[in-house]
């Protein structure tokens, strides 16, 4: 009677935490159903919160079901709830470009772009100077309701673009491989 009772009381925690955390999430009103959310490594749409799981469809069209006690326990960021977004973009630039021509490429083609909100604070900031690059970083918000990835995707498209007209090189990763004793380098380029 003892082991069952131990064993029952291992099976049935769980159970009851999960239970207990979906009336815990219903109570605090974190999120709603048709909020996005992320949960760990899952996004998407809720689609309910039930006593035991929280069912999201995922932006691949998965349904996930996330037991409620992870749920609690765990952080996790309602997009619905705060929908102004701001994009951060890293580029490494060589030190003997011209960087202040660089920075006015970079920020005609962020405020050329649809979707972008607040475009006084748009800035370009340079954030550190290794090894003969400098990195900079480009910050702008986008509109209520953009999608991120597409304007994110157009940035990087436009400012490419734009190097390549005002002929300004980013940064290409090196990558050395050694055989028989012999060193070979070799460079990637963007083309």
């Amino acid at each position: 009677m003892g082991v069952a009772g131990v064993i029952a009381g291992v099976a049935l925690k769980d159970l009851v935490s999960s239970i207990f955390s979906g009336m815990l999430i219903g109570i605090d009103k974190a999120f709603k159903v048709g909020d996005y959310i992320t949960i760990g490594t899952h996004s998407g749409t809720v689609q309910e919160i039930g006593f035991l799981t929280t069912k999201i469809l995922t932006d691949d069209g998965k349904k996930a079901y996330i037991p409620n006690q992870i749920v609690f326990n765990a952080p996790f960021y309602n997009i619905t709830a705060s929908p102004q977004r701001r994009i951060i973009l890293n580029f490494e630039i060589p030190a003997d470009e011209d960087i202040s021509k660089a920075q006015k490429s970079i920020l005609d083609v962020i405020k050329s772009l649809d979707n972008v909100d607040k475009l006084d604070t748009a800035e370009v900031i340079f954030t550190d100077l290794k090894q003969g690059s400098f990195n900079l970083q480009v910050k702008f918000w986008i509109k209520i309701g953009a999608n991120l990835a597409q304007v994110k995707s157009k940035a990087y498209l436009g400012i490419k673009e734009r190097f390549d007209v005002d002929k300004i090189q980013l940064v290409t990763p090196t990558s050395i491989s050694i055989t028989n004793g012999e060193t070979n380098v070799t460079e990637n380029q963007d083309k």
